[in-house]
């Protein structure tokens, strides 16, 4: 029997076209990679286009200016904190919600957020208000009240305790600390947080 020596090539299989919602967080992502590794300034639309390998004209079509993106991208890729950790302890529960804080900062999401807050000037930053306040801040100060008030409850903290100022220590100490003097806050570091300056702060008078 004669064979013909051509053979079918196999056949090439196109890779699928990204579209919709799957390309729309291969940008958001590259949005975010950009953010944590360039910085706001750093950061261009052609080389988010480039970090979700699509043209720049399907970034502009979504996102007309480069706010308009980042904002997205934070906004969808910023850790929710939503549990209230309960360990039987107000020091235990702070703790559990500085490492996840801390985890946060140093993520990916949190450089991004971070290279925002220090790089943006004032009229940039106000965009990104919403966005900060509604998805760090707030939910945070949230958790901070349960885990105050249920201390409270036990006994363990004093009863004018929950008020804005104590809210704030937390928070305030690890942005300050991280910015100003390179902190990456490890557990004993939180620990002497916690152990030094909140749970002094919280003692019932008189304990």
């Amino acid at each position: 029997m004669v064979t013909s020596r051509w053979t079918a090539a196999p056949a090439q299989t196109a890779s699928p076209r990204r579209r919709g919602a799957v390309l729309e967080r291969a940008i958001l992502d590259a949005a975010l990679e950009q953010l944590s590794t360039v910085g706001w300034n750093g950061l261009t639309m052609e080389g988010v286009a480039a970090g979700a390998q699509t043209g720049k004209a399907a970034v502009y079509r979504r996102w007309p200016s480069k706010e308009d993106l980042v904002a997205d991208a934070l906004e969808a890729g910023l850790p929710r904190f939503e549990e209230v950790p309960d360990l039987g302890s107000v020091r235990e529960d702070l703790l559990a919600l500085c490492r996840r804080a801390r985890d946060a900062m140093f993520s990916r999401p949190g450089f991004a957020l971070r290279a925002v807050i220090h790089e943006c000037d004032p009229a940039q930053a106000e965009r990104f208000h919403g966005v900060i306040f509604d998805g760090v801040v707030e939910p945070t100060l949230k958790l901070l009240r349960e885990v105050i008030t249920r201390g409270i409850g036990r006994g363990e903290v004093r009863s004018d305790a929950a008020n804005g100022y104590v809210f704030d220590a937390i928070p305030a100490m690890m942005m300050y600390r991280s910015k100003m003097c390179g902190s990456e806050w490890n557990d004993q570091d939180l620990e002497g947080m916690i152990d030094q300056l909140m749970l002094p702060l919280l003692r019932p008078h008189g304990a």
